[in-house]
């Protein structure tokens, strides 16, 4: 069997992903209410609001990612000439790629 991504990794990220949208999203909005009553103290009301901002952007972008189909959260693949025999890390493909270029200095 190949070591791609198949269809259900695929699926499963993607329901992930949305489904994260949704909570950032929705703790913005659920601060914006002020559901979890920290507006005891102007201070206070400035660091709900701080992390209102937060929360949304965040969630705004994630979905925009979702979007683009960039959800792969850490694990890399590639191109069948990579020759990487499946999942690797970025930064251990990139420690793969300085051993090749110190072998061709040789």
């Amino acid at each position: 069997m190949n070591m791609r991504q198949s269809g259900f990794n695929q699926s499963v990220k993607m329901f992930f992903g949305i489904f994260m949208v949704f909570v950032y999203l929705g703790m913005a909005v659920l601060l914006a209410m002020n559901l979890f009553d920290w507006s005891r103290t102007p201070m206070w009301d400035a660091v709900r609001w701080l992390f209102v901002v937060v929360f949304a952007a965040y969630g705004i972008y994630r979905g925009y990612r979702e979007l683009k189909g960039d959800h792969t959260y850490g694990m890399r693949t590639y191109d069948d000439d990579d020759q990487d025999p499946g999942y690797t890390t970025y930064a251990d493909h990139l420690k793969k790629q300085e051993g090749d270029n110190d072998n061709e200095n040789q």
